[in-house]
């Protein structure tokens, strides 16, 4: 079994996770009542509705 000679440090795994984390075109949706964008599945925080439905109170 093939084992890393030396411990990977904190810089570069963050360097590999930051690619892998990134956010696609896909996820950016815009939103139908204000025609903000914001990621799909996510609160929107200025109107705060989510799945067309009052969650949290508008932020001002």
């Amino acid at each position: 079994m093939a084992v890393p000679k030396r411990k990977q440090t904190p810089s570069r795994t963050g360097m590999r996770r930051s690619q892998n984390m990134k956010f696609s075109s896909k996820n950016i949706v815009e939103d139908k009542k204000s025609g903000e964008y914001r990621l799909s599945h996510h609160l929107d925080l200025k109107t705060g509705m989510y799945k067309g439905r009052q969650v949290l109170d508008p932020k001002d």
